[in-house]
């Protein structure tokens, strides 16, 4: 654990570095040579607060137009960068925002069944090509024309300049496109287009967003030990030298809704990659197994709610602010940490690799190998698809789940990826239930909309992850997608043989689940995941302190 003259002389550095202000200043030298080139394009975010306010205007217009139509509901298909900021900010700010990065078709199906004729949807892709995005949108342009609607009226388009999203909108005649800055990634791109568009025509105060963003800015490009961002840099930098990989983050009553799912994506997408990174672990609430009972693998952040900046103590920091100052909060921090492990904290090299597996899946699905079928030992309505030698020998799921942790028990994690319904699908709980099973940190995730967020570190961070996918049986129908020899169920499932194939070929054990019945499945993963009676995790407080104004 570093004390406090560590940490003192380890931000005194960022300090007398400048980093700070060259950060602010947009010097691409920040992360060494080998990042430089990459770093020249994907530093404009930290003007963001200035350099949007011209949107502003234009989104505020749009709005009032789609309203006086009877365009109220918001649709965002989007993935990653362009969907995980604007459901934070909407949520936060209490307005409806219907987020579809899901491939899911029952929750598919649930968005295009609600209120379509009032519906507007803003597609958000920067390379125009992402799947799943392209997928939501030939969906409801179908379903458009087919309930006698014109999509030319109800689809808006955000896109980076050029992109091929440009010319097909202008093809098409969308109702409107928004080009993003082209020098922002899609991890920073909260305060962008991206961001600041789905937000807007749901009806958040974008002014309001983008104060709270530059009240900040002149305390983050301070060379100045108070900065915020220089210490939870600092403090992260000497967690990772102690062997302390992951960060552990809990609200305390900030009333930032779901701040945990914007960050992991900026924290693992950021530093996951040539061995080493952050593992963020987003947990239910500070007395949640992960944060109660951390060990010393861990740094502790607490979200609250008080005003003040940082503070930090042993191995853990408290931080607290509006949703605007958080964001840019946290995109300093991130960026400036990636110097302090030696990365470039602005590509994906990984990313691709599961996607590149899934579309040779569902190539493969023309040749007979269909990506949907399901077979493998069988224990009570559960089949094991993935990770065969974890049911040798078992007569039930348990014994499978137990060969499974028992491996993971040599790892430092355990991912546990639910392939189903967000929104109906009660999978989230099965998180503290493996945690305390195991005693292992434990990530949740919502496939695929981890494979652009967290993936990056499952398969480029630090090698010790134990991968418990979550699959099941559609609710209903299965979904078509218009002009795809594919529908979103066959899309669904070869996404998570696609990633699971791909953590395969980099050692890490995976066990792939399917549900024939997705309720009485989770039911039963989570009866035999509960602790035995009189067992529980451990309550003891962690040693944290509060934010000071």
């Amino acid at each position: 654990m570093p004390d406090g003259a560590a940490l003192t002389a380890a931000v005194g550095e960022l300090v007398e570095t400048h980093v700070a202000s060259k950060l602010t200043a947009q010097d691409p030298t920040l992360w060494g040579p080998d990042a430089e080139k990459e770093a020249a394009v994907r530093l404009s975010w930290v003007s963001l607060a200035e350099s949007s306010r011209p949107l502003v205007p234009r989104i505020t217009a749009l709005r009032a137009e789609l309203q006086a139509e009877g365009l109220t509901k918001v649709v965002l298909a989007g993935m990653g960068g362009s969907s995980l900021a604007p459901e934070v900010i909407c949520a936060t700010r209490g307005v409806e925002l219907v987020t579809l990065d899901t491939t899911d078709p029952g929750q598919v199906r649930s968005a295009l069944a609600d209120r379509l004729a009032e519906t507007v949807l803003v597609v958000s892709s920067k390379s125009g090509g992402t799947v799943e995005t392209d997928s939501h949108r030939r969906v409801f342009a179908q379903a458009f024309r087919d309930a006698g609607l014109d999509p030319r009226k109800h689809i808006v388009v955000v896109t980076d300049p050029g992109s091929p999203f440009t010319g097909l909108a202008e093809k098409e005649g969308y109702r409107a496109v928004f080009l993003a800055d082209p020098d922002v990634g899609g991890r920073y791109s909260a305060l962008t287009a991206f961001g600041l568009v789905p937000s807007g025509l749901a009806g958040v105060d974008l002014d309001a967003l983008l104060d709270e963003a530059a009240a900040a800015s002149p305390a983050l490009a301070a060379d100045d030990a108070d900065n915020p961002a220089l210490v939870i840099a600092g403090l992260l930098g000497l967690a990772q030298t102690a062997g302390s990989e992951k960060l552990v983050l809990a609200d305390t009553g900030s009333g930032i809704v779901g701040f945990g799912d914007w960050a992991e994506q900026l924290i693992a997408e950021s530093t996951g990659k040539q061995g080493t990174g952050i593992l963020p672990v987003v947990v239910e609430s500070p007395d949640a197994p992960g944060f109660a009972d951390a060990g010393p693998d861990a740094v502790l952040a607490s979200l609250g709610s008080s005003a003040g900046t940082t503070a930090a103590s042993g191995f853990a920091f408290a931080v607290a602010g509006p949703l605007g100052a958080q964001l840019l909060l946290w995109e300093y921090a991130v960026a400036i940490t990636g110097r302090q492990l030696g990365i470039d904290p602005f590509d994906q090299p990984d990313v691709e690799s599961a996607k590149n597996a899934t579309r040779k899946l569902l190539a493969d699905s023309g040749s007979g190998d269909s990506p949907t079928e399901i077979s493998g030992p069988e224990f009570d309505g559960i089949t094991v698809l993935a990770g065969a030698e974890f049911a040798e020998g078992a007569t039930s799921v348990d014994d499978v789940l137990s060969h499974f942790f028992a491996a993971a028990a040599e790892l430092g994690y355990v991912s546990v990826q639910a392939y189903l319904d967000r929104l109906t699908d009660d999978a989230a709980r099965l998180r503290p239930l493996v945690a305390r099973r195991t005693g292992l940190q434990t990530t949740f995730g919502w496939g695929p909309r981890f494979l652009h967020s967290t993936g990056q570190y499952h398969k480029g961070g630090h090698p010790n992850g134990a991968f418990l996918q979550i699959l099941g049986a559609p609710t209903g129908d299965d979904l078509d997608i218009p002009e795809q020899p594919f529908s979103f169920g066959e899309l669904q499932l070869a996404q998570a043989r696609g990633d699971g194939s791909v953590l395969g070929e980099h050692d890490r054990p995976v066990l792939s689940l399917y549900l024939s019945d997705r309720a009485k499945g989770l039911d039963t993963l989570a009866a035999l995941l509960e602790p035995a009676e009189g067992g529980s995790a451990d309550e003891g407080a962690a040693d944290t302190t509060e934010s000071v104004s």
